[in-house]
């Protein structure tokens, strides 16, 4: 897999989190902060993409992903990553 392909595969990921995404958690304002950095790196993804910059639109994913997982974690937010079978 090339590193178009990686961005693609993760930002479609990202994009199908955000839609099953539940809050578990009272601490609603900060975590409303943090989902809101996720998006805006996951946006910062996509534009970095759509410019051929896909080491830039990578390492935005990666810090999506990070956040999502962080909140996760912590039980804030609930969801499952997507599973790719080939």
């Amino acid at each position: 897999m090339n590193i178009e392909e990686l961005v693609g595969k993760d930002v479609s990921n990202a994009q199908q989190v955000f839609k099953q995404i539940e809050q578990r958690s009272p601490c609603e304002e900060e975590a409303e902060k943090v989902l809101d950095y996720a998006k805006r790196y996951l946006e910062d993804a996509l534009y970095y993409s759509s410019q051929k910059r896909f080491e830039t639109a990578l390492a935005s994913v990666a810090y999506c992903e990070g956040l999502l997982d962080a909140l996760r974690l912590l039980e804030i937010v609930g969801f499952q990553w997507p599973t790719q079978s080939k």
